[in-house]
């Protein structure tokens, strides 16, 4: 009996891009245009020959409070989101929210911009595709431990399917490499040999190039 293993990939946009940042810091190779798709696809062979990926979810936020200091920023990363979605990648959008910190420095406090909701969305996608049977291994891109708990609780309700971590580019964590068995390290050559083409084509024939400063 033909048995498929159906994969779906689910990707902590600000985790995999710190981690891309620590690659330019340690190697000076800038991976920004990262073909997420053609990487995760990269990977499937892992899971056996009847493995077939399904689909791949991107999670990450607009910066939106940039929009009168760095408007370039914010229309660099909608480029890049509209380059992802050519690829079949779906996008999951959370926001930023206004914060009070103190500064040592100035020693006062002031306000910041802190991404929200990205480890919330994941978490709920996590039990969301699991709870209506859209696959049967989950592979989470990151290492960040507050999704430990998503996943405890889809290893006690869906024992029959497999949740693994991808862990980012020196991002790779043991609490959850402990919790995952299986998962794994993406190396940072992965991000080097799975790049964008420049420029990208989208379907309606429009072009994106890759930015500049990139």
């Amino acid at each position: 009996m033909f048995i498929m293993n159906r994969l779906i990939y689910l990707i902590d946009g600000f985790n995999l891009y710190h981690s891309v940042i620590r690659l330019k810091r340690d190697t000076g190779y800038s991976a920004k245009w990262l073909d997420i798709a053609s990487l995760c696809k990269s990977y499937v062979y892992l899971f056996g020959k009847d493995a077939k990926l399904q689909s791949i979810y991107y999670f990450s936020a607009l910066p939106n409070y940039l929009i009168t200091s760095n408007p370039d920023k914010i229309d660099r990363h909608k480029k890049y989101l509209s380059c992802l979605k050519s690829t079949g990648v779906q996008i999951e959008l959370g926001r930023f929210k206004e914060k009070e910190v103190y500064c040592d420095r100035c020693k006062s406090m002031i306000l910041k911009h802190e991404e929200k909701e990205t480890d919330v969305s994941i978490a709920i996608k996590l039990l969301e595709i699991l709870f209506t049977d859209m696959c049967d291994s989950v592979i989470i891109v990151s290492g960040d431990t507050d999704l430990a708990p998503a996943v405890r609780k889809s290893q006690a309700i869906f024992s029959g399917k497999k949740v693994i971590f991808a862990f980012p580019f020196a991002r790779k964590n043991n609490e959850l490499m402990t919790l995952a068995p299986g998962s794994f390290s993406i190396g940072k050559k992965q991000y080097i040999n799975h790049q964008l083409p420049n420029p990208v084509i989208l379907k309606n024939g429009s072009q994106i190039h890759k930015p500049v400063t990139w």
